[in-house]
């Protein structure tokens, strides 16, 4: 449906282009758009107006409607390298706010050569599923280390979440493993009851969670990540960058360790 959409849009743009550059054979002349003047041809007794232009466009692509794919086509490749070009600026620029934040949690190997970092929600259930893959791509890789960023953007519930995620990552990091696997990879909503929860669970003392759930680091570090997540054109968990790429989406293992194996000899 997607592809139906962007092609229809492509034929009206294919159409007003030609509209606006003239394209009529042997024409070097510049239609000008909504003007009802007719177009002169480089032969100086021949005119065509508006209507045989756009009969003539019509014609052309129902005789010729793969030009529309060949036309997208190009245009997704375009955007594309567009994209991965501005990718590139942004991860260069704001590097450690990428990989080396204070408040991001990391498994795996700390110490890793490849570092893989996940934007997500705990309310995502793409996430939940994805947790697997975190699992076995750290359990599999002795030198990939696995950065974690919460981007709570499904809900108050999920904001809450991440806040106590984040003060018990700044009390217990050693401990953030386990309360990620154990909020993400429980069953029900993650809320700031059930993420406190958890926590306790873990060892936290309740009174100081609460009191550090009041640091405004917090808050600016969560305003950071969106505005970070924003550049990086971010819309939606899980979503991870790895080496130079931003890869979208929940793929699979399969995938995000092709990326690796890709970022590893980049380096």
């Amino acid at each position: 449906m997607k592809k139906a959409l962007l092609l229809g849009t492509t034929g009206v743009a294919v159409a007003l282009a030609m509209l606006a550059f003239g394209f009529v054979a042997g024409s070097p002349q510049i239609a000008r758009a909504g003007t009802a003047q007719p177009v002169e041809t480089a032969a100086a007794d021949t005119k065509i107006d508006r209507a045989e232009v756009e009969g003539i466009i019509r014609d052309y692509l129902l005789k010729n409607p793969e030009v529309l794919l060949e036309v997208q086509d190009a245009l997704e490749a375009k955007q594309k390298e567009e994209q991965r070009i501005a990718h590139l600026g942004v991860i260069k620029n704001a590097k450690d706010q990428i990989f080396n934040s204070a408040f991001d949690g990391v498994v795996g190997n700390p110490n890793g050569k490849v570092t893989i970092v996940e934007f997500y929600d705990y309310n995502c259930g793409f996430c939940k599923r994805a947790i697997d893959d975190m699992r076995a791509l750290t359990k599999s890789d002795p030198d990939l280390r696995f950065v974690l960023k919460e981007f709570p953007i499904l809900g108050p519930d999920s904001q809450k979440a991440s806040v106590v995620s984040m003060a018990f990552h700044l009390m217990k990091p050693e401990k953030y493993g386990e309360f990620h696997n154990a909020l993400l990879g429980g069953q029900g909503r993650a809320t700031e009851a059930a993420a406190i929860k958890v926590a306790l669970s873990l060892g936290a003392d309740e009174a100081a969670l609460r009191e550090k759930m009041k640091d405004p680091t917090i808050n600016e570090a969560l305003a950071k990540t969106y505005d970070l997540a924003n550049k990086l054109a971010i819309t939606g968990t899980p979503s991870y960058v790895v080496g130079n790429e931003v890869v979208f989406g929940a793929l699979g293992q399969e995938v995000l360790a092709e990326k690796i194996e890709a970022a590893k000899a980049a380096l």
